[in-house]
């Protein structure tokens, strides 16, 4: 074993940074053993240095991260600060400065993933992220690594442990949005803004990250069509449980069917109960992997918290550390397939519409004539009166796999029918 320590340099000391750090320490002969050398906590970059961090000797707390990265003795720099800026600054003055990277940093990765690969690749550095989607869970590795031999076709799964603690809470117990986001902010799982949890711009940067690995090709933020839960009521549970299916906030990620394009969408869905990601309760994360060979395989775990995702980065560090003492890189960035990705509209699935019409004979022969001129197929109807006499009913249309353009196209032409009061709602429904 060689005795001169890889050091390391800390970016962030909060929930995950501090845990980095206590399994650091408290596991150091164990990390040493497997990596073939020992490593040191060489400095720890915070916002406020005066807040007392246990086990992590004072003098290595500094409020000056550039400083520390540019410091030229530094191994790995593990950035655990989130955000944009200035993580991006840091990690490219990492890479400058002769360090490799492990990064949680999810938003980054999706934003500018293509340009922190390139930056890593001119100075022959390391990149890792597995921490960035789905806390513990083994996934990057995986579809990086694992399958590099296969062909993903698609990749499906609950990506965020806070807005599936809600459904879940929803589901189970009759609760209403708010009634079950507030429990969450209380025990935790929710942070005091949750917009980007429950408006689904942290499940959409992770949608990113996957199809850009599963798929070799690049996937930015922008690319990925985002639909929040919010919206999301115990009316639309009852519906879903009326056709045996619960609501989940899925990412999809998938090759079209002829291989030409990919799409990568997070919304939420109708999903068969008899589905393996019905029964992920609580603040769970579980993912799909869909490939030509290895067929569908299923990874779950705790996908947040300080020391699952702990476990992801020390994962990364151990890898990074190794390649450095064989003077090797890992894998880099692998976009060669350039695929175009599509817009949402292309999107192929199903869909549960829930119509108030009028409760008078004719009603159905004329939904049932716009969606068959739009080509949507139907699948079920479902009619039931509301109080006698009123004159309201309740058109529960369930359709076969159409396209968001089309299903768009029906909807507009069933709001113009005299006979239609309003369109309750509209859920798409996976996992077939």
């Amino acid at each position: 074993m060689r005795t001169r320590p890889l050091k390391v340099a800390l970016l962030g000391c909060g929930v995950v940074g501090s845990e980095v750090a206590r399994i650091m320490t408290t596991h150091a002969d164990d990390l040493a053993a497997r990596i073939g050398a020992p490593v040191e906590l060489a400095g720890v970059a915070v916002r406020r240095p005066s807040k007392v961090r246990e086990g992590i000797d004072p003098a290595l707390v500094t409020t000056d991260a550039t400083a520390l990265v540019k410091r030229g003795d530094i191994d790995v720099v593990v950035e655990v600060i989130g955000g944009i800026e200035p993580a991006r600054s840091l990690i490219v003055t990492a890479f400058e400065h002769g360090a490799s990277v492990v990064s949680a940093n999810k938003a980054l990765l999706a934003q500018d993933g293509a340009a922190l690969h390139a930056a890593a690749d001119d100075h022959d550095k390391d990149l890792y992220y597995e921490a960035a989607v789905a806390g513990a869970i083994p996934l990057i590795r995986p579809l990086r690594e694992s399958l590099a031999g296969d062909k993903v076709n698609r990749v499906l799964g609950i990506v965020n442990g806070t807005t599936n603690f809600i459904l879940d809470k929803m589901d189970s117990t009759g609760a209403g949005y708010q009634e079950a986001l507030d429990e969450a902010t209380a025990l935790g799982y929710a942070e005091a803004d949750p917009t980007a949890d429950v408006e689904a711009f942290d499940a959409a940067a992770k949608a990113a990250i996957l199809a850009g690995i599963a798929f070799h090709t690049r996937v930015r933020l922008d690319d990925v069509y985002r639909e929040g839960m919010t919206e999301v009521t115990a009316a639309d549970f009852a519906a879903a449980k009326q056709i045996g299916c619960t609501i989940k906030l899925l990412a999809i990620c998938e090759r079209a069917a002829d291989g030409g394009s990919v799409t990568a969408r997070v919304h939420p869905a109708m999903i068969p109960l008899s589905h393996p990601l019905a029964s992920v309760r609580g603040a769970y994360n579980a993912v799909f992997v869909e490939s030509d060979a290895a067929g569908q395989l299923m990874f779950y775990g705790p996908g947040a918290g300080g020391a699952p995702t702990a476990s992801a980065v020390l994962g990364d560090l151990v890898a990074v550390c190794r390649n450095r003492l064989n003077g090797a890189t890992g894998p880099g960035e692998s976009a060669y397939a350039a695929l175009p990705v599509s817009p949402m509209g292309d999107v192929v699935t199903r869909y549960h519409i829930s119509l108030d019409v009028a409760d008078k004979p004719g009603v159905l022969a004329q939904v049932a004539t716009v969606f068959a001129e739009h080509g949507v197929s139907i699948d079920t109807v479902r009619q039931q009166g509301r109080q006698e006499g009123d004159g309201e009913a309740s058109l529960v249309v369930v359709t076969h796999r159409a396209s968001d353009a089309s299903l768009s196209g029906t909807v507009e032409a069933l709001r113009k029918l005299d006979t239609v009061r309003g369109v309750a709602s509209i859920m798409r429904v996976e996992g077939e």
